[in-house]
């Protein structure tokens, strides 16, 4: 059984210790600014955590760009030269064109390297509900599941898990093209704050509006309450945009209404892709949960 390496993309959000305890790579995507053009580096090497959200708050409009064929190829490649298998856990592909990208450059590598393999698999999650699928898929790996094995079990699994997630403005969103300048305007005059998910076919959608930012997060402590159920592949994720004292409020929060003890809670800043879109303030937890069933068309809070 060949090795295979495990690989997603800068929308997984796995800072670089969850990287290296579970063996997970990534190829970066883009974020693009003024005239600056860098990588989404989870890392932050070019742009720092903190800084990256100042510029936001300052009203600079941040836009973001995929990963081509060609990049994937050569990151697939250098794997595949070495006789190792690839596996490509993708961002939703509601979300982003990357996955039909990693597609492109599979079938292209196919006769190149006829012994190889590399398996795409479309997450329909985002930012750790992504990294969550990523971190199982190592699990499988170090239990000793081959490639194959390892897919069939993230593509089986992949809609138990659950998102609930929070933005301090929906100045943001507007900005990012994904509401209303009338609601934008309306919801900060009456401090909405919507309850978002991620629907059974990866995109995010509001299914709730609550009053006020206290409101809000203890609104999804209460969501992921309704949801949890064991898996033994459970972690509870929480995240935040520049906003660590909601983090730790939510996460206490959290910590009151688990089901079980001893589940492993991971804490984390919101990477440079999800950011650029939901903007500074922004706060959710994933973990598995109901399998999720919710498609947008079916209506909106």
């Amino acid at each position: 059984m060949r090795e295979f390496v495990i690989m997603s993309d800068s929308c997984c959000d796995l800072p670089a210790d969850l990287r290296a305890r579970f063996g997970v790579e990534y190829v970066p995507m883009r974020i693009i600014y003024g005239d600056t053009d860098i990588p989404a580096d989870l890392d932050w090497k070019q742009i720092s955590f903190g800084e990256f959200y100042d510029l936001m708050r300052s009203g600079v409009r941040v836009r973001t760009a995929q990963v081509n064929a060609e990049e994937f190829k050569k990151a697939f490649a250098a794997h595949l030269e070495k006789g190792k298998d690839v596996m490509y856990i993708a961002c939703s592909s509601a979300l982003s064109n990357s996955y039909t990208s990693s597609l492109a450059a599979r079938d292209e590598l196919a006769s190149l390297y006829p012994e190889g393999k590399v398996v795409c698999i479309d997450s329909r999650n985002a930012c750790m509900g992504l990294g969550l699928i990523c971190m199982t898929a190592s699990d499988l790996r170090a239990e000793g599941k081959s490639i194959e094995e390892t897919a069939a079990y993230i593509e089986s699994h992949k809609q138990e898990v659950n998102q609930f997630a929070t933005v301090e403005s929906l100045n943001y969103l507007k900005r990012a093209g994904r509401v209303s300048t009338t609601s934008a305007v309306f919801g900060g005059l009456l401090q909405v704050k919507p309850i978002i998910i991620s629907d059974v076919d990866g995109q995010n959608v509001a299914v709730e509006k609550v009053k006020g930012r206290k409101n809000s997060i203890v609104r999804l402590a209460d969501k992921f309450a309704e949801a949890y159920k064991s898996d033994p592949h459970q972690r509870i994720c929480i995240v935040h945009a520049d906003c660590a004292e909601g983090a730790e409020e939510l996460k206490a929060l959290v910590k009151e209404r688990m089901p079980e003890s001893g589940t492993e809670i991971i804490t984390a800043g919101i990477g440079p892709i999800i950011g650029a879109t939901t903007g500074p303030g922004t706060l959710a937890v994933y973990c598995y949960g109901e399998e999720v069933k919710f498609r947008a068309e079916q209506g909106r809070a």
